[in-house]
């Protein structure tokens, strides 16, 4: 059902009071940033009237937004810390692992050999199981940073970006491994 019609406008577009509670009233940021009933499209810089995630949950003081700030951030060192933990839960639950080697054309009609690792889980496993779990919080994390973002907030973008940032510092600088095709001899 459209309220469209219900609203008031004066000269200016401006909306105008109305005591039908159906209708939507504008907020109060610049209109630069909005769009259609209070979504901004912009990035801008300020603390009220702030939509974050759920309709009761609105920034509306620079405290609130300094909270809102840390929250994020430490959300998005979350998200970051659980794909490490995640692939590192990986490699120490793998049950079965198979390699197959095959020939390959070398240089100057040489053949070499490649050698692929499979790496297999039991569908019906505890491991599985429970990389499931994670896996499903570690996208709806990954929604939630991605929702915020798009509040185009600059505070808040600040918060994941930064917060991403820390957390890949923190957890990430042992993932960096080098593949050995022998490793199998190992």
């Amino acid at each position: 059902m459209s309220h469209h019609h219900d609203m008031g406008h004066n000269m200016t577009g401006a909306a105008m009071p109305t005591s039908d509670p159906h209708v939507h009233h504008q907020s109060t940021m610049s209109p630069g940033h909005m769009h259609g009933e209070g979504m901004a499209m912009t990035f801008y810089f300020g603390y009220e009237n702030v939509p974050l995630l759920f309709s009761g949950l609105v920034i509306n003081t620079a405290g609130e937004m300094a909270g809102a700030f840390v929250a994020i951030f430490l959300l998005a060192m979350f998200y970051e810390g659980l794909k490490i933990a995640r692939e590192s839960l990986l490699r120490k639950s793998q049950v079965s692992i198979r390699y197959n080697s095959m020939p390959v054309p070398g240089p100057n009609g040489t053949v070499l050999m490649e050698t692929h690792k499979t790496v297999g889980q039991q569908m019906l496993s505890f491991p599985h199981l429970f990389q499931t779990a994670l896996h499903i919080i570690q996208v709806v994390v990954s929604y939630f940073l991605m929702l915020v973002f798009m509040t185009y907030n600059g505070y808040l973008c600040i918060a994941v970006a930064a917060g991403a940032g820390t957390g890949y510092f923190l957890f990430s600088w042992k993932k960096a491994v080098v593949v050995d095709i022998t490793e199998h001899c190992h």
